[in-house]
Order: structure tokens, then sequence, then C-alpha cells
């Protein structure tokens, strides 16, 4: 198949008619040009079906999917002498295997989901993993029993949270607890993260918290799996938690195995605040430590004997040691998607370093993309997927663009140096950049001085603290662990103290208002138009960039926030400040709520500010008038008889019923009940509300709550 039309935006001259009829020529030319690059497009558009399912209102019929799949399959081979249409056809056909990838995934992992709060009730099961915690932990459990429900109403798993200073179970054992269980958490509010559909493609179809220490019934009996892992992950962890004090001992477990329940919250602030987040989630930046570490020491190692270094090939050896080493690692920490991708991508590289050949190039990331997106389709909404890919893209669409064929053989220790720490700035320059608006959608909050914190810390964790931790490992088995954990701790303090140094900066951390569900596929489709392209066509990427970036203030925070525990009410003042009906329950909701309004303080209903931002409230509930129109907060019936006359929109923390007829709208605690939270909009044209459910639709993951009155239906 070839493509002869000519590239280039050539020929400029003539009217703009002419110019205008010329643009399709030009931009197939530009296509034409680009024939290397069309393969890296290919997960891009299974990404396109994923997004696309995912969207949906309502969940699509089982055999959907694989129809359209198998149509564009068909129309492909049919029209493949049609150059145009087998182009298309094949792009097609790609979102619509994203789109059956997707599909199928939510039928595998499909299973039980609890529609009500039970409980103090009896759970017994197999402990799947622990996450360990100060003064605890939290356990996942499988092979379930519930007192309260039959086999058909018991969740795949449950994860239950369990305060305790005794010994908790191993992955493996089997245990029992008396517990409360509730529904997985809906989201904070319309259009917020679901917590729900994360544990939902997890298997877990319930939460709670234990009511003492679970009991074990049947230790765990000797296997190799991803059992034996979780539990040696437990193990290694508490050797860590033992050698070392905090804050150390937690940073240590959190880069060796994972476990970050140990890290102080303080702590974990300033290193978020700092940017020196991504050194404490295991991703690729560890793997390939890991991997470049153990390459180098093997190598080293034979090269001490000349007769082999001179007659084998060591550096294959090598390569197949720093591979094995990279796949232990991932496993230890819990082979998270970072780490998949990272070690997809190592896996490429260190097989081409044993064929002879050069790797690291787009299309290496292409095929991890693909294999990820294939097997974990729902990883494609997590942050953890999107930060470090678009970081990679970026790095290596630089990389590609102005490398330079120079050796550092040829350079002295000072230029060595120079251009290791110009390296790490400008690594860091470019993921920062390529990953700060994805940052700012997911979280709310930009690091200002990241920059500077990674000039400092990413040494020391390259340098310093990962060798030593890599050495604690392999002396474990021996007992010895400590002679390497204490020296790792000092490299760990000095981290913290960056952390902490820049987080106390003015300024350091810029916060920053939701943007649209639109916004984030809008700036994905500025950058990988602008990484994955070489023409100069590439360049269309950034306006599209600079509108993704805009997108925040596009659209109006609500005015109204309604939480579904009819326990916590928001409203935003004249001055977009957000006011809070109570500062001490709901917190987590109420952070959240700040979060997306890009503030970090609110000011209480029955304080001063309150009064300036013109609510009025007394024992019965508050009164504030916005955009013209007058809004009652009711905390008791009693009020309805005068509010329910005045107010254009009532919010009431009790049921309501029918006792209401004149507000254009109503919310009450049976509203919030059954839809989630809600959100409103109020404008000259009327009252715009949005439900948590609503907004979700008639997924798999969403289930609407059961009455109490109702668990009998669950036996």
């Amino acid at each position: 198949m070839s493509i002869t039309i000519g590239g280039g935006f050539h020929g400029s001259g003539g009217t703009w008619r002419d110019r205008i009829g010329k643009l399709p020529v030009q931009l197939a030319g530009q296509f034409a040009a680009e024939r290397d690059r069309w393969l890296l497009w290919l997960p891009v558009l299974l990404g396109g079906g994923i997004g696309l399912y995912f969207l949906l209102p309502t969940e699509p019929s089982v055999g959907s999917g694989p129809v359209f799949l198998g149509g564009l399959a068909v129309a492909a081979i049919r029209f493949r002498q049609n150059k145009t249409v087998f182009i298309l056809c094949i792009a097609l056909a790609a979102i619509a295997a994203g789109f059956t990838a997707a599909q199928l995934r939510a039928h595998q992992v499909a299973a039980p989901v609890l529609p009500l709060r039970i409980g103090p009730t009896d759970v017994a099961g197999t402990v799947a993993s622990v996450e360990l915690r100060e003064g605890g932990g939290r356990l996942i459990l499988e092979d379930l029993s519930v007192r309260d429900l039959g086999p058909q109403s018991t969740p795949a798993r449950v994860r239950i949270a369990v305060r305790t200073k005794e010994e908790l179970p191993e992955p493996g054992d089997e245990v029992a607890v008396r517990a409360m269980l509730m529904p997985p958490p809906r989201p904070v509010a319309p259009g917020a993260y679901d917590f729900s559909r994360d544990l939902f493609f997890r298997g877990i179809g319930a939460v709670g918290y234990g009511m003492g220490t679970p009991k074990v019934i049947l230790h765990a009996q000797p296997s190799f799996g991803e059992t034996w892992l979780a539990s040696l992950r437990q193990r290694i962890t508490l050797r860590i938690l033992d050698a070392l004090t905090p804050p150390e001992a937690g940073v240590a477990a959190a880069l060796l195995t994972g476990q970050r329940g140990h890290i102080p919250e303080d702590d974990m602030v300033a290193v978020r605040s700092a940017g020196l987040a991504h050194l404490l989630a295991i991703s690729g930046l560890h793997v390939g430590l890991v991997a470049g570490i153990l390459f180098f020491v093997f190598r080293a190692a034979l090269a001490l004997n000349e007769r082999l270094a001179l007659d084998h090939p060591i550096k294959k050896w090598a390569a197949v040691a720093a591979l094995l080493g990279s796949l232990g690692y991932m496993l230890l920490t819990g082979a998270t998607i970072p780490t998949q991708r990272a070690f997809l991508m190592l896996f490429l590289v260190l097989s081409a370093v044993l064929l002879d050949r050069t790797a690291i190039t787009m299309r290496l990331v292409a095929w991890a993309a693909l294999v990820v997106l294939l097997l974990r389709p729902e990883s494609m909404l997590g942050a953890s997927f999107q930060l470090s890919f678009a970081a990679v893209v970026a790095l290596i669409a630089v990389y590609e663009t102005w490398r330079v064929g120079r050796s550092n053989a040829a350079r002295g220790k000072v230029r060595r140096l120079f251009g290791y720490v110009t390296g790490v700035g400008l690594t860091t320059l470019i993921a920062s950049a390529a990953i700060a608006p994805l940052a700012a959608y997911h979280f709310n909050r930009l690091p200002v001085y990241d920059l500077l914190g990674n000039l400092v810390a990413v040494p020391v964790a390259s340098l310093w603290v990962m060798p030593w931790g890599l050495a604690a490992l392999a002396l474990m088995p021996l007992g010895l662990e400590q002679l390497a954990l204490i020296p790792m701790s000092w490299g760990i303090a000095a981290i913290l103290w960056t952390a902490h140094a820049v987080a106390s900066l003015p300024g350091a951390v810029l916060l920053v208002r939701s943007a649209p569900g639109w916004g984030l596929p809008l700036f994905a489709v500025g950058l990988l138009w602008l990484c994955l392209w070489r023409q100069r066509w590439r360049w269309w990427g950034i306006p599209v960039l600079i509108a993704a970036l805009l997108t925040p203030m596009m659209e109006r925070p609500p005015d109204v926030l309604a939480d579904e525990s009819a326990d916590l009410f928001a409203v935003r003042g004249a001055d977009g400040s957000l006011g809070l009906s109570t500062t001490s329950r709901n917190r987590f909701t109420a952070e959240a709520w700040l979060r997306r309004m890009g503030q970090d303080h609110a000011w209480g209903w029955r304080s001063d500010e309150a009064l300036s931002q013109g609510m009025a409230c007394d024992g019965l509930g508050c009164i504030i008038h916005l955009d013209g129109l007058e809004v009652a907060m009711v905390g008791d019936p009693r009020a309805y008889a005068e509010d329910c006359l005045s107010a254009d929109l009532l919010v009431s923390a009790e049921p309501l019923g029918d006792a209401c007829p004149h507000p254009r709208a109503t919310i009450d605690r049976f509203d919030l009940w059954r839809y989630g939270s809600h959100a409103v909009w109020l404008t000259g044209n009327g009252i715009k509300v949005k439900t948590v459910d609503g907004h979700r639709g008639d997924r798999p993951w969403v289930v609407p709550p059961l009455p109490r009155s109702r668990l009998d239906e669950l036996q």
C-alpha cells in the first residue's frame, strides 16, 4: 500500500478560496509523510473506544462491541484495495476494539455490590492482601461468608479497615471478624472521582471497618503465587518498620514494597507540595533505577574476570539479570499500572540489548500502552496511567527531536557532572510540563517549585537511596538488612528535609479549579498530536493545549452542594468563596469540595463572614440570595411553613414529601439518599440540578441504594 500525494504546506499563493481548496490535498500529503508514525495512533484510538464505553449513560448490550469490531474487520478486508476506506476501517476497528475490551472487562469482573449498610455482622473470609497503616491496617477479604447475606448477594471481595495494636493476619490466612459493611462510596459531587467504579474493577463490592482484631481461623498454607507475594511484601515491610524509626521507616517501606501507610501525613503533604510525590509512588523511575543498578553491578562484577569479559557477552548477561531483578521488584511492590508500563518498556529495551539493537523509540511506548489497555482498560481513567504515559511520551518526543549523537566518554568530570544536573533539570521540566495539567485535573493543585525540589531529591534517590535499598533486600535473607537500611535512611532524611524546605516557600502550591470533563480528552489530543507527529502540522497541538488549559475558566462552579448523607451542605458566596454548613463532620467531602473549587478555606454559615456574604441563619435553617433567587437551607421541618412560600430553591436535611409545592426546585434527605450528592446552578433563567447517579448513569458499578427494611431480600 502506498500514498504518493506530496507532503507539506507549500504553494501558499492564490486567493483564500484557492488555499481552502488545496487544504485537503495538503493534509493528505502531511498524513502520507507520517506513514511511519501511523502505528503510534493505534493505542490512542483504542483508548478512544475505552473512553466511549465509559461515557455511555447506559450499559450497552453484551454483543454490541464484538459485532461492531467484527463488522469493521470484514469491511477492512473487503475494501483493502481502497486505501482511504481501508485506513478508515482500521481506525474505526481500533476504536471498536477498545470499546469491546472495556465491555468484556466489565463483564469479567462483575460481582454483587452491597446496596445498603449492614452490621455489626460476622464476616469470614481469606485475606487477599494487607495494607499496613499506623495503628492497624486495611484487609481485603475474599471467598466470603457474611451472616446477613445469602451467597447470591455476597460480594466477591470486601475491604475492611482495622484499628489494633496486635499483629495483623497474613495474606492467605482464613479469618473471622465482626464488622460494619457499607456500599462502596459514591463520588462526592457530580463529575468527581468515582470510588465505586474503581472498587468494582478490583472486585470489591463493600467497604467497612472491623469492631475488633480479626481472629485467624486457619493459617495460610505454603504456596507460590499472588498470596505468597502479598505475604512476602507484608513480612518485608514489618522488618523495615522494625529496623528504622519514623518517618524514614515509612518512606523506606514505600520504596521497597509499595506500602505507604506508615508515612506521616505532614510528610506526605510536604512531599506533594514540593512536587516529589513521584519518588514515593512506585513508577517507571524506580523500575528504571532498579534495572540500571542491577545492570551496572552485574556487568562490573563480571568484568573483574578479564577472560570472562573478553570471551563472553557479559553485557547481555547483565541485561538478563537486570530484567529478572526488575520483574521481581515489580511483583514485590504490587505490579501497579506505572510499573507494568515501565517493565514492558524495559523488557523491549533490554531485549534490544540482547539483539544488539536500539529500542528507545515512541513505538516502544505504543506497544506498552496497547498491552496495558487491552488487559486493564479501566486503568486509562486513573491518574497513574495518564501521568506516567504523558511524561514518557513527552520525554521521548523531545529526545527524538533534539537528540545528539555525542558520547559522554570524551567529556571531563566537570562536564559530565554539569550534563547530569542539566539532564535532571530538563527531564523534570519536560515531565512536569506534560503532567501538570493532568495533576491539576485530578488533584486540583500544582507544585510551583517542583524543579528546585527534584534537582536535589532525584540525585539523592538515584545515587544513594535506591542502591542501599536494593542492598537491604539482598541482605534480608541473612538478617543483615540493617547494615543497608541505616545508610538508606540518611538519604531519605535528606529528601524529606528538601520536601519540607521547598513546601515552606511562599506560594509553593497553586490551587486550580476543576475543569469540565471534556477538558481532559482535549488536553490528551493536543499533547499526543504535538508529540506523535513529526511534520509541521504537529504544532497544531499547541493551540489545542492552550484551549485545554483554559477549560477550568469555561465552566462555572455550582452555587449549592448537598452531600448524600444530608449532614453537609455548601453554598458559593457572592465573591465565589465556599461556605459550609459544618466544619466538624464529613471533612473528607468538605476538603474535596474545596479542592474542586480551587480553594483552601471555607467560611461557616453562622460566622461573621456569612453575614457579609448575605446569609441569614436562625435555629431552623439559613436563607441566602444568589443571582436574584432565594435559597432556603432547612434543618428543621418547622421552617417549611415560611420558607416554602418564599424560596426559589429549598434544600432540606429532613424528608420533605409533598409539604412544599411552591419552590421551583426542592432537594430533601430522600433525594440525596436515592441519587447521591447534588450540585445546583442558579441563573436568571432558572435552576439547574445535577445528581451523582444521574451523571454516572445506569452502569454495572452503579447500584441503587436499598432500604434497610428490605434486607431480607439479600438473604
